[in-house]
């Protein structure tokens, strides 16, 4: 007799490269052998999609594009509505409140009874709006409400009277995210192996910070040299910013990495100057390589970094980011903060964890 697969559904805004995005993508890669799990993403296509993130073609037949026009859309809900009823989804989960505003609640008149909610930040609470929303969300949807942040958890019970919030922290691969020779890594992106590297990763947007790290980058001795990766619409603006400071020979872009174990292993630190953030996955992906890190003190970035060796600095300071940067360099060598990250922060912990929680709500 054949088993019935049990149908798991992710709903995600976009597909696109980032901290949520690869954590869904995780989370499908990690499914165990009787689920099938699919991704659906409410904006973009596919095509453009796997253009723009080649990872995704590995998965292509697991992800579903609705290509949601812009603002309100009940043609994207009852899109949902009528997918939930061909597959008959074990469970509906939602990542952030555009996705529960339509996937969530979908689900919910689709009759499917195990309906997860994960809250990746709650910035946009702040929002007299959003707030609202989000209450009709929950009030509607009713789902089983995870943060993925002790900060987030306690910001949604602040402003929710909401007794159903699970918290349950993003994991990393830590065996493909694991200390390597610096020297081979440096050799893949033809980075330079006789300076000291700072490194970052990310979209170049002005959220990000990375105009903060480079105006940190004159105060450092001339041998620490900087590289970014990522891609995004501040990379013309960012490059000028680096020649009008004269360390243009200093900084390095990558642009879209697609092996970053290779990319943190060449480091010598890695560095989160982000200006907002809501439980970064970064940082614990360098920690796993082994490789210190600093970040802004904000959202909960400060639980993802190691007690014993990562460093919090305010956002928008490149003179302490500065002092920062060249105080972890010196303790780097006698650190481990991949210890941190295994025993608090794999992915297969997080699995089980959700795993739990779906087989909770059968019950």
């Amino acid at each position: 007799m054949t088993t019935k697969l049990k149908c798991i559904v992710h709903v995600v805004q976009h597909l696109a490269p980032g901290g949520l995005e690869s954590l869904a993508l995780n989370m499908l890669a990690f499914s165990e052998p009787e689920q099938r799990v699919l991704i659906v993403s409410l904006e973009g296509t596919k095509l453009e999609s796997i253009a723009n993130w080649p990872k995704l073609a590995q998965y292509q037949d697991q992800l579903i594009f609705l290509n949601k026009p812009a603002g309100c859309s009940l043609k994207t809900l009852m899109q949902l509505y009528k997918l939930f009823n061909v597959l008959q989804p074990h469970t509906v989960h939602t990542h952030h409140i555009g996705p529960m505003l339509y996937g969530a609640v979908a689900a919910r008149l689709a009759g499917v009874s195990n309906r997860i909610h994960t809250e990746h930040d709650a910035w946009h609470l702040n929002s007299r709006k959003h707030r609202s929303l989000q209450k009709v969300a929950l009030n509607v949807a009713s789902p089983h409400l995870v943060a993925d942040a002790t900060l987030v958890g306690d910001q949604i019970s602040r402003h929710f009277n909401y007794k159903n919030i699970t918290v349950i922290k993003n994991g990393v691969d830590c065996q493909q995210f694991k200390p390597g020779s610096k020297f081979l890594a440096r050799q893949t992106h033809k980075l330079p192996t006789n300076v000291t590297l700072v490194g970052t990763a990310g979209r170049l947007e002005k959220v990000k910070g990375q105009d903060v790290l480079i105006n940190a980058m004159p105060l450092l001795n001339s041998d620490i040299h900087l590289v970014i990766a990522g891609c995004g619409n501040e990379r013309t603006r960012l490059e000028r910013q680096a020649r009008a400071l004269g360390v243009s020979h200093r900084v390095t872009f990558l642009g879209l990495v697609d092996d970053m174990p290779r990319f943190y292993q060449s480091l010598d630190l890695f560095c989160l100057p982000s200006r907002s953030e809501g439980f970064p996955l970064s940082t614990l992906e360098a920690q796993a390589c082994g490789i210190v890190t600093i970040a802004t003190n904000v959202g909960a970035s400060g639980e993802t970094l190691d007690p014993d060796s990562g460093l919090l600095v305010n956002s928008e300071n490149h003179q302490e980011l500065a002092s920062a940067i060249q105080q972890a360099l010196k303790d780097s060598d006698s650190a481990n903060p991949r210890s941190f990250v295994l025993n608090q922060h794999d992915i297969r912990q997080m699995i089980v964890a959700y795993n739990s929680l779906t087989k909770e709500k059968s019950a």
